[in-house]
């Protein structure tokens, strides 16, 4: 029992040191709005988003770039969404409201309405954003300064995740733990799996973009950004993921609910149809993040010999999530409940697996089969 505490420890020790390395390239855009020799897109797909489609184009519209368009498409919104567009098109000449095209069979949603996007878009610059975020006033142009003066052909901010609700506060922060305490973004390397972008807020060179063939090349993937992310590092494009917890602000879900089907949808995908990369996912997080904590209610209770090694595993993965509030702002209360948010994430995870077994995924009212 104790050699398996000592193998336990070094691994969450072991994860806690990577995520240091990963915080060390993980680094803010300087921020800067010089882009006037730049004809920027931003590019929004809306579907069903009255409740903060106002608020996005609001800081979009007094961004401190010089911005050459802003358009918006409205993907058979069944609310409020439309109206509201319309509303900004008036006061901003530069928002243009398009409608969706009917879904084609093979096409995911967000893809469908990202291709629609570009192929209306007249900039340089692409700039895809989500519908449910808001920007600094130097969101934009801190970004595509990063881009240019670090010569990458595609550029992602990774926003501050706004939780309100308990589930929230449980369940988002896992986009972080997931992207920051696993992925080695410090490793170069054209491997497919190195690749990660947030499909919330991503840049392109239009030529890098068209280059990838853009969302014609991942129409049927339901993580279309992390899977354009992959496609640009095997093609040799220079991709940034940089902290955007200080420009861009995101509320993913507000509804228990809305998180489990959410995050059904996307952790078996974003595991790009590997069986044994989604369970040895799984298999580490359990291990070095969960039963740590359970072991340590055991040991009190036993008085086990073993305990300090789990003291050790259990301190290890608070300073982990500690150094995460710290650098992208997640809820302190979330952090101390981190047992029943690894339960929670763990539950979703084998829930996504039984959904793209059946084939029954579903997002904003739309079944897929799921890949």
């Amino acid at each position: 029992m104790i050699l398996y505490q000592i193998i336990i420890t070094c691994g969450v020790f072991g994860l806690l040191g990577h995520l240091v390395l990963n915080l060390l390239v993980f680094r803010r855009p300087q921020v800067s709005s010089d882009t006037s020799e730049l004809k920027v897109s931003v590019l929004v797909p809306a579907r069903n988003e009255e409740k903060s489609i106002g608020e996005c184009l609001e800081s979009l519209s007094r961004q401190n770039a010089q911005l050459h368009e802003i358009l918006v498409l409205d993907d058979h919104s069944e609310d409020g969404t439309g109206e509201i567009i319309n509303q900004w098109c008036q006061r901003d000449p530069r928002i243009k409201r398009l409608e969706g095209s009917v879904l084609p069979e093979v096409w995911t949603g967000k893809a469908w309405a990202c291709h629609q996007l570009s192929e209306s878009a007249s900039g340089s610059q692409l700039v895809f954003t989500d519908a449910d975020t808001v920007h600094h006033p130097d969101s934009i142009g801190a970004a595509l300064t990063t881009l240019l003066q670090q010569g990458a052909d595609m550029i992602s901010l990774w926003p501050y995740q706004r939780t309100d609700t308990l589930g929230e506060k449980l369940v988002v922060p896992f986009v972080h733990i997931l992207l920051l305490v696993f992925l080695p973004h410090w490793m170069p390397g054209r491997w497919r799996s190195l690749g990660a972008a947030n499909g919330q807020f991503i840049a392109f060179h239009r030529e890098a973009y068209e280059k990838l063939g853009g969302h014609t090349a991942v129409k049927s993937h339901l993580v279309e950004d992390v899977s354009l992310a992959r496609l640009a590092k095997v093609a040799g494009l220079k991709v940034i993921n940089a902290d955007g917890s200080r420009l861009v602000s995101c509320r993913m879900y507000e509804r228990l609910a809305d998180i489990w089907e959410g995050f059904s949808k996307n952790l078996r995908a974003g595991c790009d149809g590997s069986v044994i990369a989604f369970l040895m996912l799984q298999v580490i997080q359990l291990l070095f993040l969960f039963l740590p904590c359970i072991w340590f209610v055991i040991g009190l209770a036993l008085c086990a010999e073993w305990l300090p090694w789990v003291v050790l595993q259990v301190l290890g993965i608070y300073l982990i999530r500690l150094l995460l509030v710290w650098r992208v702002r997640h809820s302190i209360t979330g952090a101390i409940l981190h047992p029943f948010g690894q339960a929670l994430e763990l539950a979703i995870a084998l829930n996504s697996w039984l959904k793209f077994s059946q084939g029954e995924v579903t997002w904003k009212g739309r079944t897929y089969s799921g890949n």
